[in-house]
């Protein structure tokens, strides 16, 4: 049986280490490289093409969370696990938005770690009990407004502000929903005119209010 190749991304070296000890206890599982940064991550990710991506979030130079935006459009085979210090509905949301298919704490016990890189590999998603919990409040405390609040969209028109808002291109849109480029600016045009927003940065700032995307932290 093949085994799960991972790559381990933190700035702190004693970090990286103690993971990669834990991991290399089992043998269905092999650390195939280490990274201290989003920009390093990236350059290993194309080197070595590992199943799972154990990312840090907060790091110099890029953070996590955009390592992840990339990994996931530019390597979408590379599943992407969020291991985070901060064990919040902020980090949760963003990671997700960013492209990771799990989230778990650092406080979290070792064997869930183990079963979080386990459970991505298979192409399924993990999120830490607590952190499923913080999603499905998010959702019964804005859920509803948005969808009000939003309500004179189309469900393809909230599509597109969603990625217009996620700093997409026209043609990177256009290619994401299988549209012509033609088509997404005259959904941009409806979306301005409904919304009475008249510049891409309004409609950023619109989809922030209104929870379509969160702030990275």
């Amino acid at each position: 049986m093949s085994k799960i190749t991972v790559l381990v991304v933190d700035d702190q070296p004693i970090l990286r280490e103690g993971v990669r000890a834990l991991l290399t206890m089992h043998d269905d599982i092999d650390v195939v490289g280490e990274a201290g940064t989003g920009t390093e991550a990236l350059e290993k990710v194309a080197e070595l093409s590992p199943n799972v991506v154990v990312m840090d979030i907060a790091m110099p130079q890029m953070d996590g969370l955009e390592a992840t935006r990339r990994i996931h459009k530019k390597y979408p085979n590379t599943k992407v696990l969020i291991l985070t210090q901060r064990d919040n509905r902020e980090y949760t949301l963003s990671s997700i938005k960013a492209g990771a298919v799990g989230c778990i704490p650092k406080n979290a016990l070792p064997s869930d770690l183990v079963l979080a890189i386990r459970t991505v590999s298979k192409g399924e998603s993990f999120l830490y009990p607590s952190m499923a919990k913080m999603l499905v409040e998010n959702y019964q405390e804005g859920g509803a407004e948005v969808q009000r609040d939003c309500e004179g969209l189309t469900d393809r028109e909230r599509e597109v502000l969603e990625l217009i808002a996620e700093d997409y291109t026209n043609a990177e849109i256009a290619n994401k929903l299988f549209i012509s480029i033609k088509t997404v600016l005259n959904y941009r045009a409806s979306i301005m005119e409904k919304l009475d927003v008249h510049s891409p940065t309004g409609l950023v700032k619109y989809a922030i209010r209104k929870g379509l995307i969160k702030m990275d932290s």
